[in-house]
Order: structure tokens, then C-alpha cells, then sequence
């Protein structure tokens, strides 16, 4: 696919004065859709003039480039045009005069007459007619700002840049600003790239919000999607069900840079200490309910325990942050899913192969598949209705959220559908939404169900919105949910860190599994920096029974949330077989052939015997057995293959087999 603008893994690097230099901006890599409006954001210093006046043309980057429309920027020109916060009007020109000289400047080969009406047009669309020959020292801010967008448009750019242009104005004249900045946007599908440090007016006007991490060496930390239809208009934005969850995480972002930069303020670079290569890490979570081994590593002191002195839990917005974080090395490691270690080792999705480690699960189950509560009034209570209504209802499209491409989410609810004849990428829509996201787009009608972790079930269910079909225990009971996942590369440069960190961990899940400490656990979770929701809506299945909203009693369910028990936390390389299998029926990766070297190149089981014994843990060994999910389809792990096609719905499958030294080569 080409996109309109490409800003192509740029650096931005300054040399000081008195020698040395300052990394302003690092890697950074942007593709933006013609029409689309993307707001940068974050705090001071973190580049984001830097990176608007580099695709202005104004400023050259270190290192890589910036392509609009198939043609490399090199320097300043008509298709793009700036509009800045101090106005830059010229102060001896009036309204239209400030407005003429732009047009004179790139129309000068049109017709006199047709250079007036444009001018004409412009201020007619920011509504200065009565001050038409008023010089700015008579205009207010606002009107000042005006004139300078009318001017900015008026000579049709290609690309709009704003850089606060907003930001000195007044609430009022700021929010009437904006509803006329979106309509004009919207009517002339002009793409836009603004810098703002205005949350609310981020979530307004974008369609996608870039956040940017702190400065020096400033990346792209996360990249939020704004779902909210268009056309928009304050009241009924902030009214949608998806603001709050996408403010909050636009909001934690910046608090948690914020954090961060007081913690490098107190902190120096990490000291090896306790024979560890490294002691400061950045690990990634999503916030939900199986988060708490790592929440419990960190408050309850298991970290520091083992010499990991600065351990920083960084509260990701999705799973596609997860794996961003990690392939950017952002983050050190992560809770990820399950499939993804092995999903980006052998490359899926367009992305280049990553060799990943995993040497530990964190958790068993966790998750549900949550319908609509119209559906359950429309009779769904089961596999079979499902599958009846969609026969039934052919005409209509029925759309169903998962959380990643490579989750057992998405995998068990393939599976789940395609047992009952349906096939999931015929007969329904799967989309990809990140977990705190779910309950908004069910509310708002954009999808009839999603299979996430909780506490987004449950909190469907308190609130009257769904109902549920199944859990993950109703389909594979005690199934690999998330692992602590790493580049290989890390992995093998910090080997005693790598260590300390599953000793940390493998401490934490047993105490998570103390149903003694359960209510101690929850309390943390329920902290603001971590899941953040009301204890009624994480308890079910934590600590309570678990309630399906169908109007029958709670069920006891103590294996909902598995976090040690049975073995939970040993990497078994027979069940990331069958993940395999999954990821290549339904054409997401490859199988690969050679699928044992696969598995013990990203299972590190050394790894997992080594912390087990040093902390007196019962060592465990690989289980070939075979097994079976609820539909009885008896998997053997000697005969992938056959298993694989044994299957009647499934996607484009490919066996290959796979040069492991070239992903290597390939990810470095």
C-alpha cells in the first residue's frame, strides 16, 4: 500500500557548541493516508516541531527521509504549508492583503480574476468579511490565527502542518477554532499533521494520535487510533463511548513520561550489580486481571529481591504497543500474548522476522467471549445459535473484536467459531481492538462481541451490555495465556538479568496463586497505574464466582485466572506447537517445517529450569502427550501436519521450512 506521506526512520542529531552532540529525535517512522489528520503529542522537548519543520522542509533529519506523494523533501514548498502559533503576519498588511501575498506568491500563473475569488473564498470560509482591511494589530488572537489558516489554505496545500496553532487562544475562541479547523479540514479532505499539547483537542480533530516520547533521542512511544465517526462535534464526542478509554490512555502516557523523566532526573545509567548486566528495566503490560504477577513482582518487593533495584512497569495501550515497544527496544521485555514470540520470530503481518524468547508463562485462562445483550435477547445462548442466527441473517454482517492477530484471543475464538461451522473469515468480521476498547465499540454498536481478558467481561456483564457464551476454560482449560516475552538478542546480552527476572516472576505467580493473597492482589490491580477499574468489576473469577449474565447463578471457576498451579509456568513447547498450527490455518504465519528447531530457538527452558531450581521450585521436563480441546480433535504433537490439515475451514496454509540464522540476519 502507498501512503501519502512517508516519514522513513529519521534521526534528527544537533552539535552543540561546546562539542559533543544532542540526539533530538531517534528513529522515527510515520505513514500517514491522504485525508487523514494526525496530531503529535507530548511533552516539551520531545521533538515534535523538530519533526513537523523536517516534513515542512524547513530542517533536514540526520538520517533517513521524508516522501510526500512518491518525491523525496528536501525542502520547503507550495504542497506543504505551515501555520504557526505566533500568527507570522505581516504587521503593514491587512486581513486581505496577508491573504493575497500567499496567493500572488504560488498562483501567479492564474488569471487576476481567479486569484480573487480564492482569496475571497478563504475569507469568506474563517468568516472575516467585516475585518477585510483591518491590519493585525487590530485583530484579536483569534481572528490573528484565522487569517493565518485562511492564508495557509488558501494556496491549496497538499499537506497542512499546525504547530499549536491554537494553543495562545482564549477556551472559547479556541473551541470555535476548532469546529471550523475540522469542518474546513473535512470538507477539502486535507491532510493534516498538527503538534498539540492539548488532549481534548487531540481526541477532537484526529483520526490518529502520535505520542511521543520524552527528549533526548525522542521516539514514537505509542500510536493511538481515534474511532469516533466523522463528521464530529464537541458535545457528541465527548459523549462517545470510546473518549474516556482513549483520554485516559493519552493522559498515562504522558504521566508515565512525566514519571519517567523524574526517574532518569534521580537516576544514573544502569550499574551491574549483584553479578547482573543490568538492573534499570522497562517492562511492558497490558492493563488486565493476569497482569498481576508483574505488578506483584514489583510492589511486593520480588523484583529488588533478586537485584532488579529499578524495575518500571510501563502501562501499554495494546498489544501492537507491546510489540512495538519490544521491537524497538523500548521496552526490555513483556507480558505479551502467547503467540507472539513465535509469530514474530518467523515474521507475520508484513513485519521482517524478530527472533523472540520466551521462558516463561505468566498465566493460564483469563479470557471469555462476550456477545451483544440484543443477541442474547434475540435468543443466542450458545455456539449452535450463534451459528444458526448468522445462517439466518446472511444479509447483515456480524462483526467480532480481538485483541491481536497473535493472541490466543483471536486463535480460540477461530477455533471456537469454525467447531460450530462458521467460518471466521467468511461469514464474520474480525476486527482488532485493544482491550479497553472493547466495551466502548460493544455499547456503541460497532461490533456484537469480542473474546478479551477480563475485567472487560465481567464489567459487560455488571453493566447490562453482554452476555457470555464461553470462557477459554469451556474450550481449553488451562491453555498458555500470556508469557514474559524478549528479543533473542537481549535475552543473550544480559543473560544473568535475564534470570533474576524469571526468579522474580516465578516468586510472583505462586503468590498470585495463594488464594490466601487474593484480595491483597486485587487492591493492587485496582490502582490507577495499573488496571485501574472498580474491584466489582476485576473480582469475578479472581476471587468470586464468575457470572455469565444469562441469568443463572454465578459458577465457581478457581482455575479462571491460573497463574502457578499445575505446572502453569513452564514453558511447554508441545502447546506452542499447536499455537503454530493455528497461526498458519488461518494464513496469519507460516508453518514451519522444521518446527522443533522453531520451538527450542524461542523456548529458553534452561532458562526456566535454572530459576526453578534456584528457587526451590520442582524442576519440570517437556510434555509430548497428546491432548484436546473441547471438541474432542485429538492433537498430537508428533504429526503437526496431519493435524493442521485436518482441518475442513481454514485460511491459506503454507509449510515452510525456515532459515533460522537468516531471521537472524534479517533482524539485525
Amino acid at each position: 500500500m502507498s501512503f501519502f506521506l512517508e516519514v522513513d526512520h529519521i534521526d534528527r542529531v544537533f552539535d552543540l557548541e561546546g562539542g559533543g552532540q544532542y540526539v533530538a529525535l531517534k528513529n522515527i517512522d510515520l505513514k500517514i493516508r491522504q485525508g487523514e489528520f494526525v496530531s503529535l503529542i507530548g511533552h516539551s522537548g520531545c521533538g515534535k516541531s523538530t519533526l513537523l519543520n523536517i516534513i515542512a522542509g524547513l530542517d533536514q533529519p540526520t538520517n533517513g527521509g521524508v516522501v510526500l506523494e512518491g518525491r523525496e523533501v528536501t525542502q520547503p514548498g507550495p504542497d506543504r504549508m505551515v501555520v504557526f502559533q505566533n500568527y507570522s503576519l505581516l504587521p503593514w498588511l491587512t486581513v486581505y492583503q496577508n491573504i493575497e501575498l500567499a496567493v500572488k506568491k504560488v498562483m501567479k500563473n492564474l488569471p487576476p480574476a481567479e486569484r480573487e475569488s480564492i482569496i475571497q473564498h478563504h475569507i469568506d470560509l474563517v468568516g472575516l468579511r467585516h475585518a477585510l482591511h483591518k491590519k493585525p494589530n487590530e485583530l484579536s488572537g483569534g481572528m490573528k490565527q484565522r487569517v493565518a489558516i485562511a492564508r495557509a489554505l488558501a494556496i491549496r496545500p497538499r499537506l497542512l502542518l499546525l504547530d499549536e496553532p491554537l494553543g495562545a487562544l482564549d477556551a472559547l475562541t479556541r473551541g470555535n477554532l476548532q469546529e471550523q479547523l475540522m469542518r474546513i479540514c473535512e470538507e477539502s479532505q486535507i491532510t493534516s499533521v498538527m503538534v498539540t499539547h492539548d488532549v481534548d483537542e487531540a481526541l477532537l480533530l484526529s483520526d490518529r494520535i502520535v505520542m511521543m516520547t520524552n527528549g533526548p533521542e525522542a521516539q514514537i512511544g505509542q500510536i493511538l487510533e481515534v474511532n469516533i465517526p466523522h463528521p464530529r462535534h464537541k458535545l457528541e464526542v465527548v459523549n462517545h463511548p470510546s473518549y474516556y478509554a482513549l483520554r485516559n490512555e493519552i493522559v498515562y502516557f504522558l504521566n508515565q513520561q512525566k514519571r519517567e523523566k523524574k526517574r532518569k532526573s534521580k537516576k544514573a545509567a544502569a550499574i551491574a550489580r549483584h553479578g547482573l548486566e543490568k538492573v534499570n528495566l522497562d517492562i511492558g503490560f497490558v492493563p488486565l486481571t493476569d497482569c498481576a504477577p508483574l505488578v506483584v513482582a514489583k510492589e511486593m518487593g520480588f523484583f529488588a529481591k533478586h537485584g532488579l533495584e529499578a524495575v518500571t512497569l510501563s502501562r501499554e495501550p495494546s498489544w501492537k504497543a507491546i510489540l512495538e515497544g519490544v521491537a524497538s527496544k523500548r521496552l526490555d521485555a513483556a507480558q505479551m500474548v502467547a503467540g507472539m514470540p513465535p509469530a514474530m520470530t518467523l515474521g507475520f503481518g508484513g513485519n521482517p522476522p524478530l527472533p523472540m524468547v520466551t521462558s516463561l508463562v505468566l498465566s493460564r485462562n483469563g479470557n471469555a467471549i462476550t456477545l451483544d445483550k440484543d443477541l442474547f435477547n434475540a435468543g443466542v445462548r450458545s455456539l449452535e445459535d450463534f451459528a444458526s442466527l448468522i445462517k439466518q441473517t446472511s444479509d447483515r454482517s456480524h462483526t467480532l473484536g480481538i485483541v491481536h492477530p497473535t493472541s490466543m484471543h483471536n486463535l480460540m475464538l477461530r477455533y471456537w467459531l469454525a467447531a460450530g461451522g462458521i467460518d471466521p473469515d467468511q461469514e464474520v468480521n474480525l476486527t482488532v481492538i485493544p482491550p479497553a476498547q472493547m466495551l466502548a465499540n460493544l455499547i456503541s454498536n460497532n461490533i456484537d462481541g469480542y473474546c478479551a481478558g477480563d475485567p472487560w467481561n465481567s464489567r459487560a456483564v455488571h453493566e447490562g451490555e453482554g452476555v457470555i457464551v464461553a470462557t477459554d476454560l469451556d474450550i481449553w482449560a488451562g491453555h498458555p495465556e500470556k508469557v514474559l516475552g524478549m528479543q533473542e538478542e537481549w535475552a543473550n546480552q544480559h543473560p544473568q538479568t535475564h534470570l533474576a527476572l524469571v526468579k522474580a516472576l516465578l516468586e510472583a505467580c505462586e503468590y498470585c496463586d495463594d488464594r490466601r493473597n487474593r484480595q491483597e492482589v486485587l487492591d493492587l490491580l485496582c490502582r490507577p497505574e495499573y488496571v485501574g477499574l472498580a474491584p466489582e468489576y476485576t473480582r469475578p473469577g479472581f476471587i468470586d464466582a464468575y457470572n455469565y449474565g444469562m441469568g443463572e447463578d454465578p459458577r465457581s471457576l478457581l482455575r479462571f485466572n491460573q497463574f502457578y498451579v499445575d505446572r502453569s509456568n513452564y514453558p511447554q513447547p508441545s502447546e506452542s506447537l499447536w499455537i503454530l498450527t493455528q497461526l498458519a490455518r488461518w494464513g496469519i504465519t507460516p508453518f514451519p517445517k522444521n518446527w522443533v528447531e522453531v520451538l527450542q530457538r524461542t523456548h529458553r527452558l534452561d532458562v526456566f529450569r535454572e530459576a526453578a531450581q534456584q528457587v526451590g521450585m520442582p524442576s519440570i521436563e517437556p510434555d509430548r502427550k497428546a491432548f484436546q480441546l473441547f471438541d474432542e480433535r485429538v492433537f498430537n504433537p508428533d504429526d503437526p501436519i496431519a493435524y493442521l490439515n485436518s482441518f475442513d475451514l481454514h485460511g491459506t496454509i503454507r509449510i515452510e521450512e525456515i532459515d533460522l540464522d537468516q531471521v537472524a540476519t534479517v533482524a539485525a
